[in-house]
């Protein structure tokens, strides 16, 4: 049954529309091209309003929708179901009262637990039981962290401007910059930050954050210039490996995500690796633009391959100056 969206900004899947680690886990169709796409489709963000959620391609076509030549998006079969069953073991591991053991997980998926073992290691970067104690120090931390009720758990102050990429949203913890999110309209902007840290409370920031607002749009219009900013970088392990891995890749120059996997000792996790571009919050700073796919085409971008293209391109161009 498909999903009539009349407020399409409060539905948690608008967000994830150009994020290619969301593909599988819906369709979206735009009602004035009768088309649909997966969530990653490099194609022009619609308008909201024209926007429909499926859970499907067969949801999608049943209502009159036909598949997008560009994302193809009826194409999409063994390997989302392979990310969607990947997805619910971690969400069993995280919801187990007690850890479950290797055995346990493979009853639950219903394979091997040698086929498990490879193909969660590959999507994720780590064993089921390496992941389940990240899990669980990650619990712990957030418990040892927690303040008084009545009170956010975390302040960001953020600062919304605009640059040649269109809009941009600069927001700061008390230990730096926690994210950096591109678009084209600023609510959307601050919905997602808000969407990221959810338990945040959000504060304009005043004229004491205009040097780092300023540093951050010369990385965009300068991105050969040597900008020293203080991160506050939130993720996992093995995302933080992969954002570190990105910021030793030069201003003019690209690596593939086989590259990156290889570079972080994880030779087989190439769709992690994708994952953790795509769940990067900080843009241009830690500059997920530069990885590509293996024959050296763009790949998705979360905000957008258009904006990939042009930093790419800005780049290249000023290198050669």
């Amino acid at each position: 049954m498909s999903t009539t969206t009349t407020n399409t900004f409060a539905d948690p899947r608008w967000p994830l529309l150009g994020d290619v680690g969301a593909d599988g886990q819906f369709m979206y169709a735009v009602i004035t091209t009768g088309v649909y796409c997966r969530p990653g489709c490099p194609s022009r963000r619609p308008n909201p309003d024209n926007v429909r959620f499926f859970d499907n391609h067969t949801q999608a076509e049943a209502a009159g929708f036909r598949a997008c030549k560009r994302c193809h998006p009826q194409h999409l079969g063994s390997d989302a179901l392979q990310t969607q069953r990947i997805t619910n073991l971690c969400r069993f591991i995280e919801s187990a009262a007690q850890e479950p053991s290797l055995a346990n997980l493979a009853e639950y998926a219903g394979i091997s637990s040698y086929h498990l073992q490879r193909i969660f290691k590959a999507a994720t970067g780590l064993t089921p039981k390496a992941y389940a104690k990240a899990h669980r120090h990650q619990l712990e931390t957030q418990r040892n962290s927690l303040i008084p009720r009545k009170q956010s758990a975390m302040t960001l102050y953020f600062a919304l401007e605009t640059c040649s990429l269109g809009a941009v949203l600069i927001a700061q913890s008390e230990k730096g910059i926690c994210a950096i999110l591109l678009g084209d309209d600023p609510q959307l902007l601050h919905a997602d930050l808000q969407r990221r840290f959810p338990t945040a409370e959000l504060i304009p920031a005043d004229s004491t954050f205009l040097k780092t607002v300023i540093q951050v749009i010369r990385a965009i219009e300068q991105p050969q210039l040597k900008i020293d900013l203080q991160l506050d970088i939130r993720g996992t392990v093995f995302q933080q490996k992969v954002w570190q891995s990105l910021q030793k890749i030069p201003a003019g120059e690209t690596r593939s995500y086989t590259e990156i996997a290889e570079e972080i000792g994880s030779p087989n996790a190439v769709r992690a690796v994708a994952g953790a571009c795509a769940a990067n919050a900080i843009a241009i700073i830690i500059p997920c633009h530069r990885v590509v796919r293996s024959d050296g085409n763009l790949s998705g971008y979360r905000w957008g391959v258009e904006r990939k293209q042009k930093l790419l391109q800005q780049e290249a161009e000023e290198g050669k100056s």
